[in-house]
């Protein structure tokens, strides 16, 4: 991506809806501080305009991308728990944007709340580094914060007033919208609890807020297979190719996700005729009015 950054904003104002700004510990893992940097850049942006911000734990680390396959496996899961107990010292929420940085930091949390063991597992190897965690830190997406902090009324105020106070001026009007869910945002539910994992509404409801209309299709919670590519390519390209042909069958022009993982993947796989794969920070952006040039 570009690094020489120039921000222009619609008016080149800053506007909130918050009389305080709500701080939260953010965690921006691997691939938004790398490959896609500019969609870490739009979320801080936008978080900006909507009245809370997202600072930076020090010194964090990856998360390893994928939840330990053994549950008892605690070395895996230290670099979430120091996040975790970074966020806690400073009584702090941790909002992540990428789901596989959410399921894991959702699931190890989960894993320090419920089994004493790996409790104490965990604080006995971190002990040298005076880091105690004791599973108070609460995990949130990017999207539950819109939803459940800020409300999507306020959103969609925000993207009027950028748009000369008006929703119909919004860059996604009326624009047909899918929302690809993936596996990760969804699964395990009983620990994720982040929606319906059958009937989820969080991105369709996103996509509303911004101006979109949003389109129903049937693969849109099944996996995108990016993680068999190193095994075998061709099932990775065999299950974006159907995801994408069905969404463009149900009438998406485009296509928005949470994972940066599966927009690799789906973009990757896309052809011409596919609906354009776009990160759900990019589109908040571009309604705000917020632009790199």
């Amino acid at each position: 991506m570009d690094a020489a950054i120039g921000l222009v904003k619609a008016g080149m104002w800053h506007f909130s809806f918050a009389e305080t700004i709500m701080t939260y510990a953010y965690y921006p893992g691997c691939t938004l501080k790398n490959k896609a940097e500019d969609l870490d850049f739009y979320a801080r942006e936008s978080a900006q305009i909507l009245g809370f911000e997202l600072s930076e734990i020090p010194e964090w680390q990856c998360c390893g991308g994928t939840y330990p396959l053994s549950k008892q496996e605690v070395a895996p899961k230290l670099s979430s728990v120091r996040a975790l107990a970074c966020a806690e010292s400073q009584n702090k929420k941790i909002v992540t944007l990428c789901s596989a940085c959410y399921n894991v930091l959702k699931q190890v949390n989960n894993d320090i709340k419920t089994d004493s063991s790996i409790k104490e597992k965990a604080n006995n190897y971190l002990k040298d580094d005076n880091i105690s965690y004791e599973g108070n830190t609460e995990v949130l997406h990017y999207l539950e914060v819109l939803r459940d902090e800020i409300g999507w009324e306020k959103v969609k105020s925000a993207v009027a007033k950028a748009n000369g106070g008006d929703i119909k001026n919004s860059p996604f009007y009326n624009k047909k919208i899918g929302a690809y869910y993936g596996c990760l945002l969804l699964r395990p539910s009983k620990v994720m609890q982040f929606d319906d994992p059958e009937n989820p509404e969080i991105i369709e409801d996103f996509i509303k807020a911004i101006g979109g209309v949003p389109v129903i299709y049937s693969e849109r919670n099944e996996c995108c297979g990016a993680y068999t590519v190193f095994e075998d390519k061709k099932i990775s390209e065999g299950r974006a190719e159907k995801i994408l042909c069905n969404a463009k069958d149900f009438g998406a022009e485009i296509m928005v996700t949470s994972c940066p993982l599966c927009l690799y993947n789906l973009a990757k796989n896309r052809r011409a005729s596919s609906p354009d794969i776009v990160y759900f920070t990019r589109l908040l952006a571009q309604a705000l009015g917020i632009r790199r040039a």
